[in-house]
């Protein structure tokens, strides 16, 4: 077996501008369905009690929305990608998702938790409003159940479409970099100033097969790194993509699969009681 290349390119695209991902949803469910299927210990940690009020924060096309339903909980999806909701709601026709910023979303009354998987490091704008938006919808007492991207994350992946660009004349600076990727220690110090005590959290590698994907590598970089091909000179975005490939191989497929090099935070924090 080998590992696939760009030829012939890949499907539609995942696109990120202004801070902002718009997202090809299908394609999403067809091929990187691994974003909810690592995070059923996640909504293990969370440990949805029947009749809870739940938040979903970056629900995508609510998967995991749904099996937090399926405990008992009273639980809304809210994603900040309109194409993302819409397939949510035609999958999950009895739950509520809602399109809202992370940054600036609003419930009814308080939530006894807020859940959100592989989503915040897309909320790259203010991290600390959106967590002061979380702190809002909770209940003293209530809980940040979360994992992200962390410090170090993809960076096999990025340093090769850097070096790709690079030798087409492209300086790293002509590059939005989509994501925020934090050190521990900086959002503990976010989460503490917000108004949590951090219970829980792990800083941990965790490699990721791309075996849904057809074209592996070309596929991630596709749904998720459109910001670094929309920096090629015309016409050389596929030339970039291939060049990516040709770098992270032998670190990424030594031997005919491609494993991506996520590095990941997960946290339980507690909303600090007011007064």
């Amino acid at each position: 077996m080998s590992c696939p290349s760009a030829d012939g390119g890949a499907a539609g695209a995942g696109a990120v501008s202004g801070g902002e991902a718009t997202w090809d949803a299908g394609l999403y469910d067809r091929s990187f369905g691994f974003v909810s299927a690592f995070a059923t210990d996640m909504v293990d940690l969370l440990a949805p009690e029947p009749g809870e009020r739940i938040v979903d924060l970056g629900c995508g096309t609510g998967k995991l929305t749904a099996d937090i339903a399926a405990r008992g909980a009273d639980v809304i999806g809210i994603d900040g990608d309109e194409a993302m909701v819409e397939r949510a709601r035609a999958l999950h026709p009895d739950l509520t998702f809602e399109h809202a910023d992370g940054r600036d979303f609003a419930i009814e009354g308080l939530a006894d938790a807020v859940f959100s998987n592989a989503a915040l490091h897309w909320m790259k704008e203010e991290p600390a409003r959106v967590i002061a938006c979380v702190a809002r919808a909770l209940r003293p007492g209530g809980r940040f159940v979360a994992e992200m991207g962390a410090h170090r994350n993809i960076r096999i992946i990025t340093d090769a479409l850097y070096q790709a660009l690079a030798e087409e004349g492209v300086a790293a600076e002509a590059v939005d970099f989509p994501w925020y990727f934090p050190r521990t220690s900086h959002y503990v110090g976010l989460l503490e100033d917000g108004g949590f005590d951090v219970t829980q959290l792990r800083y941990f590698a965790r490699p990721t097969p791309l075996d849904d994907c057809p074209n592996g590598l070309a596929d991630w970089i596709a749904m998720f790194g459109q910001n670094f091909t929309d920096a090629a000179p015309p016409g050389r975005a596929q030339a970039v993509i291939e060049r990516t490939i040709a770098l992270s191989r032998d670190r990424l497929c030594p031997d005919g699969r491609w494993v991506t090099d996520y590095t990941r935070l997960r946290f339980v924090a507690v909303r600090v009681s007011e007064g």
